[in-house]
């Protein structure tokens, strides 16, 4: 399967878009559960459809980020223009999920799962695997993306740039979580976000906390310039 970057949001409400169509959707279904790239004679018999059909369906999917297309010469074909490559189609995304506003559900749920497993095997307090994993993976995004205002748009934190080079941020990707258990969600939030500073290499900037209680702010955290 080739190798893509995680979407955007809007990349998933896009994906969503493109698949809220009958014979889109059918044809997405068939070519991510064949498991391999699939033609387009294939997928226009599956899905009952014209070829030219189904080749404007998996094309536009392509588009929408949710196949990759790749071309090569079919062993199977015979006599003129069996030289030709043909257009093959392999699914880049199991699943598509969105929200409005932005949530990272699933990022948290790995980060837990993953700080569990470090907990249980190395006899470790689950606070101090929460931050090791949390900082890791912010870390590994700050050195993929190389900005923290990248990391900030990418993980649906909705950054908001003020002129004294403070970092608002404008939505909180945990938000259902952090309401029955902020202690967890915060500390984890903070690991995430100091990781990612220190791997887009940011010197000039350091979190600082921020008091959700008022309502008045998303995240319970800023970016701020770090002081002299």
């Amino acid at each position: 399967m080739p190798a893509v970057p995680a979407p955007t949001w809007r990349a998933r409400l896009g994906a969503l878009a493109s698949l809220d169509e009958d014979r889109r959707r059918a044809l997405y279904l068939y070519v991510r559960d064949a498991g391999r790239p699939v033609g387009r004679d294939e997928a226009a018999d599956a899905a009952g459809i014209s070829r030219a059909a189904a080749a404007a369906h998996l094309d536009r999917l392509v588009d929408d980020g949710v196949l990759a297309a790749t071309f090569s010469k079919p062993t199977s074909r015979r006599g003129p223009g069996s030289g030709r490559p043909s257009k093959f189609y392999e699914a880049v995304v199991e699943e598509v999920l969105a929200a409005v506003p932005d949530r990272s559900y699933e990022l948290a749920g790995e980060l837990l799962a993953a700080a569990a497993e470090r907990s249980i095997a190395r006899s470790a307090p689950m606070s101090e695997a929460l931050a090791a994993v949390g900082h890791e993976r912010g870390q590994a995004l700050g050195a993929e993306y190389g900005s923290i205002e990248s990391v900030l748009e990418a993980t649906g934190y909705e950054p908001v740039a003020g002129e004294d080079g403070t970092i608002e941020l404008g939505n909180c990707p945990f938000h259902r979580l952090s309401r029955g258990h902020r202690g967890v969600v915060c500390s984890l939030n903070g690991s995430f976000l100091a990781g990612a500073l220190a791997g887009c290499g940011d010197s000039g900037h350091c979190l600082e906390p921020v008091d959700t209680s008022d309502g008045r702010h998303a995240c319970c955290a800023r970016i701020v310039p770090r002081d002299p």
